[in-house]
């Protein structure tokens, strides 16, 4: 796997003007997207922060299992965009949508939001939140039991209570973590270098702060995934050792466990525990669609196709736009291929490979299906392809860095085979 299936993975952040125009079936529950909030603070580099404020609202409604709550990654498709509330509501399959803004300037924050129907373009509420810096948790708090109340106005107070969690006493790590994540999201070496600073910054700040050793653990399974790891026995049990210590701080956080949990299978190859950790995190929080993707990798690692297949389903459905969906393709191209649907799988890598055409997960499950169905001219071009890429590449190092730590050795036996037959060399 060369590409590490997560969070915003797109380098443009933008999904196809294709996939955008799918119409989604309402949930059978109440369902809703936050979308960016607008940065109002006059200052570009304040747009982290709104981003931040958002994505810890997103997690506090998360928390509802009897919401539907679209994931971060399609939401933020739409930033800095201007949007027609029914449109984006048909594309994302929801019932309403949260908009709003962010002003924070010296010691001062204030956060406004509006709730919308999105079939009606009604105005269900609005509200304004303002005070002290040091009151960002509680004023976003007060906007997520605002939304949640509007929604289910029986909903009991100890529900929104529970929804309450502050991640941090320390603002100065949470800002770190903020930028660290901008970082992060940028899915390059430079932006995984400065993530790692940033995660590293936190920790030094808040040195029980779970979600920044989560976060740390995670960009050294990017490092994996797109080979950029230099010292890879040190940075393996730098990785398991943040990842166990994000679980034992954040043992009921889905954010942290879902991150741990995907790290520990795929870095240090702990399959049983990887999967244990994520399948807490989807009782957690069961609308995160990070924690699904994950647990759909996972599944095909461990040599369960037909449940992988569901998962990346799970996770497709819960961020339907989402810049990363090639990964969650990719997947669901792995899934079918170990389960023996080949034609399946290159389906879902052609879809992939719409996204990302250089994709080198995407090309290789491509050109493995092909090679099996009997495919031989289009399997050797995007073998070729690959070679274009990575003239290095080769049977062996795919063996050894690319693909992840199947259970069963007949798995990446079958897929080093089918990569033969596509032309790709010893």
């Amino acid at each position: 796997m060369r590409e590490v299936p997560g969070p915003d993975h797109s380098p443009d952040g933008q999904a196809s003007a294709e996939t955008r125009r799918a119409t989604l079936t309402l949930p059978d529950r109440p369902s809703i997207a936050v979308l960016p909030f607008i940065n109002l603070s006059g200052d570009p580099e304040q747009e982290y922060f709104a981003d931040g404020v958002v994505e810890d609202i997103i997690t506090g409604l998360s928390r509802f299992r009897w919401l539907f709550v679209i994931a971060r990654n399609s939401s933020f498709t739409y930033k800095d965009r201007a949007v027609d509330v029914k449109q984006v509501g048909r594309e994302l399959g929801v019932r309403y949508l949260l908009e709003g803004s962010v002003r924070k300037s010296a010691n001062r924050i204030r956060i406004a939001g509006q709730l919308i129907e999105a079939a009606s373009g009604a105005h269900l509420w609005a509200d304004r939140f303002e005070g002290a810096i040091e009151d960002v948790f509680e004023l976003q708090d007060e906007v997520t039991a605002s939304v949640v109340g509007a929604i289910a106005p029986r909903l009991i107070q100890a529900e929104i209570d529970r929804a309450r969690r502050r991640p941090t006493e320390n603002l100065d790590a949470y800002d770190s973590l903020l930028r660290g994540l901008a970082s992060f999201r940028k899915w390059t070496r430079e932006g995984n270098d400065e993530a790692l600073r940033s995660f590293y910054k936190a920790i030094e700040l808040d040195p029980d702060y779970s979600l920044a050793y989560a976060a740390v653990a995670l960009c050294i399974a990017e490092r994996k995934g797109f080979g950029w790891v230099i010292d890879r026995e040190h940075e393996v049990a730098e990785a398991r050792r943040l990842a166990r210590r994000a679980v034992q701080l954040g043992k009921d956080d889905a954010t942290v466990l879902g991150m741990a949990g995907y790290t520990l299978a795929y870095v240090s190859e702990e399959l049983d525990d990887g999967a244990a950790f994520l399948d807490r995190a989807s009782l957690v929080n069961p609308n995160s669609a990070m924690t699904w993707s994950f647990s759909g990798w996972v599944k095909v690692w461990l040599g369960e196709p037909d449940q992988a297949i569901e998962y990346f389903a799970q996770a497709m459905r819960l961020s339907p736009i989402d810049p990363g969906l090639f990964h969650m393709q990719q997947g669901t191209a792995h899934a079918h291929f170990f389960a023996g649907h080949y034609d399946e799988a290159l389906s879902w890598a052609k879809m992939a490979l719409r996204e990302r055409p250089d994709s080198h997960a995407g090309l290789r499950i491509a050109a493995a299906s092909c090679a099996l169905t009997g495919q031989d001219l289009e399997a050797k071009k995007l073998t070729a392809r690959l070679l274009e890429i990575d003239p290095a590449l080769r049977i062996s190092s795919v063996l050894k860095n690319a693909l992840g730590p199947y259970r069963h050795s007949e798995h990446p036996a079958k897929y080093a085979d089918a990569l033969r037959k596509a032309g790709l060399p010893e």
